[in-house]
């Protein structure tokens, strides 16, 4: 009996310890104790705290580039040399930064300015205009990079923050939410995956970061829609798990190597599915078979439907499109289809997809 008044006296005297502790380290750091309103979190009242952690890897990128111009038809070519404003984002603290590739693509000068005022003339690693990602770096030491996160948990109604250097404003941040994800049929990039934020993005914003209440890049800011009277709050950004990708083909490549299987996918209609007695939402149709590619030597021809990718129900034509792409030149793929009315299975021996022009 004794033993177990001396268990129970131990245990709440280690409560009144543990309770007296907890008041005490409240007292001294109050935004620790979280903040609960009818038992769901209240967003925090200021995001300083995910700025000050991702703003200085964040560059502001100038460039200048030769334009051709005549004041006449029969004028001879004149140039001259015209300036615009982009952003960049530290990747990695030995200087590597992604921007856009339409900021830098056509550039005859570059100039990166860091967020501490250091600038240097940076060397383009690889592009890729497909997804209009290019990788920089310089050479000024060890710099701040941002911390990445994972876009694949974004939900939408995440809060989320771009910063970046519109009309030379260094620094300048905006807040929204994640709109949807993603989001494709846009025409912008060959591979549309894009985040849709209504947080503001302005010429100069294009290559700066899109990142998530923790810090943490989750996209890299791209695009608006084009804006007019009627179209306010919708931005576009490419996803950090497809940067990652791209980024990483790009320091051991200089350029993103990618699958090809020589057909030209096409989305069907609901009257074509029931008409093939196709249930759901599955297959696509070839619209074109390219003469020597590997779809042809498989004997796949234009008008046949693909309605499997190694395994993988194929519902569009985005998602055939990234599927192949995301295959490696030599690799065997196995495909599903309807050809003049009947089921078929192929294998398509993947070749490399030939470059864009950049």
């Amino acid at each position: 009996m004794a033993g177990l008044k001396s268990v129970v006296l131990f245990v709440a005297q280690s409560i009144v310890v543990g309770l007296a502790l907890a008041f005490l380290v409240v007292l001294i750091r109050p935004e620790l104790l979280p903040i609960i309103s009818g038992g769901r979190n209240v967003a925090p009242a200021s995001y300083a705290d995910a700025v000050d952690i991702s703003a200085p890897a964040v560059a502001s990128i100038i460039t200048k580039r030769l334009v051709e111009y005549r004041l006449s038809p029969d004028e001879r070519a004149r140039f001259r040399v015209e300036s615009s404003v982009g952003s960049a984002v530290i990747i990695d603290p030995e200087g590597y930064l992604v921007t856009n590739y339409h900021v830098v693509g056509q550039a005859a000068e570059i100039l990166v300015t860091l967020s501490d005022g250091r600038s240097a003339n940076p060397e383009i690693v690889g592009v890729d205009a497909e997804t209009d990602l290019a990788l920089l770096k310089v050479d000024l030491g060890t710099l701040p990079a941002v911390r990445l996160g994972n876009s694949g948990k974004l939900r939408i109604g995440d809060v989320v923050l771009a910063i970046g250097n519109p009309y030379e404003l260094s620094q300048s941040v905006t807040q929204g939410i994640v709109s949807a994800t993603g989001r494709g049929l846009l025409n912008l990039t060959t591979f549309e995956n894009f985040i849709q934020t209504d947080a503001a993005i302005n010429a100069g914003n294009s290559g700066g970061a899109l990142i998530n209440v923790d810090g943490e890049l989750v996209g890299i800011n791209t695009a608006v829609l084009a804006q007019d009277s009627g179209t306010e709050g919708i931005s576009f950004a490419i996803p950090v798990d497809l940067v990652r990708g791209v980024v990483a083909e790009l320091k051991k490549h200089g350029r993103v190597i990618r699958g090809w299987m020589g057909f030209t996918p096409d989305n069907l209609t609901n009257a074509e599915r029931i008409a093939m007695g196709l249930e759901g939402n599955v297959g696509i149709l070839l619209s074109d078979v390219f003469d020597g590619g590997p779809a042809a030597a498989a004997n796949l021809q234009r008008g046949d439907v693909i309605i499997a990718i190694n395994g993988e129900p194929i519902l569009t034509d985005r998602q055939a499109r990234l599927l192949v792409a995301g295959t490696s030149p030599g690799d065997a793929v196995e495909l599903v289809g309807i050809k003049d009315g009947e089921r078929f299975t192929t294998t398509v021996i993947v070749a490399e997809r030939p470059g864009s022009p950049d």
